[in-house]
């Protein structure tokens, strides 16, 4: 097949890459060998056309030092990429974001598969200016319905879009490299967020409150948050102003991929992820991958991290109980076995496995389009 992947997000993208780029990149690595493959990127400075990583990278739109306008640029211009050269491919695959509206749903020439990560709702309106949520809250809710072709990333984030019984929809979760589950495990002094820096997404203001309650009770646990993104300026400047003690006790690590990422994993007492909303969490999954027991914020894309075993729950957007939840951890007797139980419950979840089902849902889509 010639695919065609829309891709928001990718690698040396400077406004960072998420799970959305993290996976596109772990499913098409599989799969480049068999099928022509071709992502459609945002354009940023210095972003030239070519092959990276095996894979054909084009990027289009305008630079733009403000994401929204970057954003919407990138959608025109896709749309119209699209239009233009679509009919040379077998399939088009679109990356759902109501920030990148490119109404590709009228395209008729090849058939479109939307993939929906996630969902947002009303929670739009905590971040951004009313104006600019209504849009974005009405297009989440409006544009999906029009799709004939959907890829859920969980079962969570199929139940909160109505697109009808009568389209084509699979869901097909995230994944793990399955070296992980041979790796080794070991408790060092710190408890870890692993993750893209977005403050009100990720829930990183709950996190640092909260680990403020903690410090008082655990002196001798830090917090090391790895990642990047377009808050970590801002994120460095809540933990400057921090009492002394905690600020000394938070260390930022940076962007980690490759072994020194596995590593902070596997010698983490445990995994936080206090996300406000989420997609399914490729973090989370290697985290239980690696033997790790984690808390999660509960909201339903996450309940399967607490339903399996591997962790426990606190209330999304409260830092008193993340708190809780945090020095219950640290005292429990149980970490391992709840890291036993994760490692357990995502064997079946390796990006091998993961991309033998996309591929076999994109020749289905195909082959029904022929037809």
């Amino acid at each position: 097949m010639k695919i065609l992947h829309l891709l928001y997000e990718s690698k040396g993208d400077p406004f960072g890459i998420g799970g959305v780029g993290i996976r596109a990149y772990e499913l098409y690595g599989r799969l480049r060998e068999r099928h022509d493959i071709t992502f459609l990127c945002k354009k940023y400075p210095g972003a030239a056309d070519g092959f990276k990583e095996g894979l054909k990278h084009v990027y289009v739109g305008s630079e733009s030092k403000g994401l929204t306008k970057t954003l919407l640029s990138y959608a025109f211009y896709a749309a119209r990429f699209v239009k233009r050269h679509g009919a040379q491919f077998d399939v088009i695959v679109n990356e759902f974001s109501p920030a990148v509206p490119a109404f590709l749903y009228s395209y008729e020439d090849r058939p479109v598969v939307l993939q929906i990560q996630g969902y947002t709702g009303k929670k739009y309106f905590e971040k951004y200016n009313i104006f600019h949520s209504a849009v974005l809250y009405a297009l989440e809710r409006w544009a999906p319905r029009h799709y004939k072709n959907f890829i859920f990333v969980s079962d969570a984030s199929r139940k909160r879009f109505n697109v009808g019984k009568s389209k084509n929809v699979e869901v097909i979760s995230n994944g793990i490299s399955g070296k992980l589950l041979l790796r080794g495990t070991d408790e060092s002094d710190y408890v870890l967020y692993l993750g893209r820096i977005d403050i009100h997404h990720k829930g990183l203001d709950i996190l640092l409150h909260a680990f403020e309650e903690v410090s008082g009770a655990f002196p001798r646990v830090r917090l090391v948050i790895a990642g990047d993104g377009r808050d970590r300026q801002r994120f460095a400047l809540l933990a400057e102003a921090m009492p002394e003690q905690i600020r000394k006790a938070i260390y930022m690590a940076g962007w980690v991929e490759d072994e020194e990422k596995e590593s902070l994993i596997s010698n983490a007492l445990l995994l936080i992820l206090p996300s406000r909303y989420e997609t399914q969490g490729i973090v989370a999954l290697e985290a239980m991958a690696c033997g790790k027991a984690l808390i999660v914020s509960d909201i339903p894309e996450l309940r399967y991290v607490t339903t399996s075993g591997a962790g426990i729950p606190f209330r999304s957007g409260d830092a008193v109980s993340l708190a809780v939840a945090m020095k219950d951890l640290l005292l429990s007797t149980h970490r391992s076995r709840m890291g036993q139980k994760g490692r357990e419950w995502v064997k079946e979840h390796t990006w091998d496995k993961i991309a033998l089902r996309y591929e076999k849902f994109l020749c289905q889509v195909t082959s029904g389009h022929a037809s």
